[in-house]
Order: C-alpha cells, then structure tokens, then sequence
C-alpha cells in the first residue's frame, strides 16, 4: 500500500489525483491533505478520505480549529510551515506537490531531503530553484517524476534510454485560448477570455499562463533540470489537439513520442505506481480514427513575447528564472484582477528581468530574497503601467 500526501488538494491536480487514488484503494492510502484556504472543500475531502493530517495553509481558519478537529480521527494544523512538515514527515511514502506558484518550493525541497519519491505537478519549484532541487535530490536520496503531462510523455519516451541517446525534446502547447490571434488582437483580450482554455480545466493562474504561454517557457526550463539537456536541444510547438504530449529525438534520428486523450489522470497514476504501470479501465482508450488527422505549428514569438522572456530567463541562469517566474505570478494577478492589460504582463516581466539581471542563490532564503525583490519591482511595474476603472491600456 502507497502512503500518498496530496499538497494542493482542493485544486485541480489535487482532486485528479483524489479521483485516481479512490479508484485504487488497494494500492493508494491518503495520509495527508493541505490546501491553501478552501476549508469546506478540504473538509469533505477529509471526511471521505480520512488522513491522518490535514492542513491549512492559511492561518485565518485556524480559529474555526475546533469545529474541523471534531471531524474524525485527523489531526489539523495551519500555516505554510505545516505544509512542509507534511511533505516531509514520516508515513509519506509519496509526495503529490499541486501547489500553486513558488510557494511550493519549500515543499519541494523538503520531501526530497526526506527521501520521498517527489510527483511534481508544481512547476514553479523547477524553474524557481531548480538547482538547489536537484540537489536536494541528490542529498537526500528521493525522487522526482514529473506529473505534467509533457514531462511524464518524456519520462515515458525515455525508458530504457541513456541520456547520451537523446539528441533533443520538443514539448506541445496547446496554443490555449489565443491560438493564431496577432499581437494587435491580443490588446484587447479580458481575462474571463484568457480563462476559456479549449483543452484542460485548470486554475486561474496556470490558465492565464496558458495563455500567455508563460507555462510552455517554465516547461522548457523543467526539462533542462529534470532531463539535463542544453536549451538548445529543448523546443516547444504548438499543436491544438493535446494527442502528442511530447517528443524526444534520439541520436539515431529516431523520433518517440507519448500519445492519448488530454486528462491529467494520466501522468498521476503514472507518477504515484512508477515504473510500473496501473491497468485503468476508466481512463479512455485512444482513437486514432476519431482525432483525425494531427497539426503542429511554431510559436508565434511576437504576440505572446512571454514565452521567448521565460526561455531567456532559463538560458541566463542563476536567479534569472526565480526573477522571470515571480514577476510573472505578480503580472498575472494584476491582470486577473484587471489592473494591467494582457500584453502589459510581459513588459511588466521584461523589464523587472532587465531591473534585477540574475545572481546567485546558494539557499532557499537567499532565492526567497531575490523571489521578494522582483515581486517588488514588479508591483511597481504594475502600478506605473495601472489603468483607471474602464480605462484599457497596453
């Protein structure tokens, strides 16, 4: 039986990753659930699942303590600090991390110094600290499986695979919602537009990053660390069917590539059962007849410039991607909350990049230190660029 701790639940990974696991009783036993603030919806979840801990990242609930410990059997805790114990504690043979933004980073690192096999659904801790995950890895003995579905597709090309077999991946994006409009269109865009993705239900941030295609350039620069590859030999395109969820070329000329309907439940099971494979009947064979034919084309780089800052950010190293990704998620909310225009995000990003250029990191405060800065910078982004209620402006 796996000892499963699902950080993130109440969100979209999270409930996935409940809905593989109540499939499977007899493998899977969830032991630990957090969330962020959605206390009735972790409370069904406890009700139904009955861990042995549950958490609350914000402290404001904690007053309503009493009322939730009277529920069974599980003990409550609150604040982000508890979510790390979790990760890291005793009983957890799995860490599931869908939590959203840098703030899972700890998390992160703190499970794979304990040792747990790490299913990584949070990009953030990647693209943020990428360095200092991998050694924590490599300190600590755990494991890391990807659970994004184009990093579980290269996972699973990879098999029996050495890294020196590989000559390059290329990872798709659906496009999101914009596929094919011009910069001039995107101007305009609102953000209930931005949340409309055709393919995957998912949150507010991580759609407005598919939009953007922000989540394609913190793909490109996971799968350097995962994979280890130059970015030169790591490529994204677009491809609006979500069928082909990676490729990886190999050095023979070879081409392998991960094929299935879009759903997330997918690249769970696989990350909570690897290296073997979980027979499930519920998740949908693949057509080939009923998808048709298969279409790919490149970014556009001009109209959603965010993918070309994200990929730079990468390729300049040291704290360059912590900057890229924390002024992103300041971007982000400004837009959803309509402060800033959808074009605006990547100034707002661009020039925070250009503010702060990149240093180095050696621990997890230094990186939360330059994470600090460039939020700073970026808020005062924001503002310098705000609109006034009905007021646009890119």
């Amino acid at each position: 039986m796996i000892r499963v701790a699902i950080l993130g639940s109440t969100g979209s990974i999270g409930r996935s990753a409940l809905e593989v696991i109540r499939r499977h009783p007899d493998r899977f036993r969830v032991v630990a659930l957090t969330a962020n603030r959605s206390r009735t919806a972790l409370a069904e979840q406890v009700r139904e699942f009955g861990p042995a801990v549950a958490v609350l990242a914000d402290t404001d609930g904690a007053g309503e303590g009493g009322a939730l410990r009277g529920s069974g059997s599980t003990e409550w805790a609150f604040g982000a600090e508890a979510v790390a114990q979790v990760a890291g504690g005793e009983g957890v043979d799995v860490v599931v991390n869908a939590l959203v933004g840098a703030a899972g980073l700890r998390a992160t690192l703190e499970a794979l110094l304990a040792g747990k096999r790490l299913a990584l659904a949070n990009k953030e801790s990647l693209v943020a600290g990428g360095e200092l995950v991998i050694q924590a890895r490599d300190q600590g003995g755990g494991e890391l499986i990807p659970i994004d579905s184009e990093h579980s597709a290269i996972l699973q090309c990879l098999a029996g695979s050495t890294g020196e077999e590989v000559r390059r991946m290329v990872l798709t994006a659906s496009g999101g919602p914009f596929r094919g409009l011009s910069r001039r269109a995107l101007a305009d865009v609102r953000p209930r537009d931005a949340l409309r993705h055709p393919t995957w239900d998912m949150g507010a941030k991580i759609s407005i990053d598919s939009a953007t295609l922000a989540n394609k350039a913190l793909e490109v620069v996971e799968a350097h660390f995962l994979y280890g590859l130059p970015y030169d030999a790591i490529d994204a395109v677009i491809h609006p069917q979500s069928i082909v969820h990676s490729f990886v070329e190999f050095t023979d000329g070879s081409v392998m590539a991960q094929m299935g309907d879009p759903t997330m439940e997918l690249p769970i099971l696989y990350a909570l059962s690897y290296p073997r494979r979980v027979a499930d009947p519920t998740l949908q064979t693949f057509d080939p007849v009923r998808w048709g034919s298969l279409e790919f084309e490149a970014i556009d780089r001009d109209a959603f410039r965010m993918f070309g800052l994200g990929v730079e950010a990468g390729r300049i190293g040291g704290t360059a991607p912590a900057v890229f990704n924390a002024a992103n998620e300041v971007a982000v909310q400004a837009f959803l909350d309509e402060r800033i225009g959808f074009l605006t995000m990547a100034e707002v990003v661009g020039d925070t990049m250009d503010a702060l250029g990149s240093g180095q990191a050696d621990c997890l405060d230094a990186l939360l230190d330059w994470d600090l800065r460039a939020r700073n910078v970026a808020e005062a982004g924001v503002a310098k660029r705000g609109r006034t209620k009905g007021r646009r402006k890119n």
